[in-house]
């Protein structure tokens, strides 16, 4: 797959990650929130908690869910710690999820991941 496919494809699979959040009760606060550190593909926030979200899509679910690694982690939560340094966001409680896209229609959103 193209470098263009791949952006357009991660595009897509945030686009529905958000969604099926927005219809879990979740509240979007950031997409693609990039920092000097890191980045995070989606922020959402329901109640008390914030999740820090990573969306990965492949062709089989076990892929997907596979993908997240230790360095993509550790860039997550740098830039987790940038935005609840410059959001101000109280109290919270942190979670980092994953959720992992699959053909044709499937999702898993692992609270807690890491």
């Amino acid at each position: 797959m193209s470098r263009r496919a791949s952006y357009k494809r991660g595009l897509a699979a945030e686009s529905v990650a958000a969604w099926i959040l927005r219809a879990k009760g979740y509240r979007i606060l950031a997409r693609r929130y990039r920092t000097p550190v890191g980045e995070v593909d989606l922020i959402a926030r329901r109640g008390k908690v914030i999740a820090f979200v990573e969306v990965k899509a492949r062709a089989t679910m076990d892929d997907a869910l596979a993908s997240v690694s230790l360095h993509g982690r550790a860039r997550i939560t740098r830039a987790a710690e940038h935005y609840l340094m410059r959001a101000g966001a109280g109290d919270p409680v942190l979670r980092f999820d994953v959720i992992a896209l699959a053909p044709p229609w499937k999702w898993r959103h692992v609270m807690n991941a890491w």
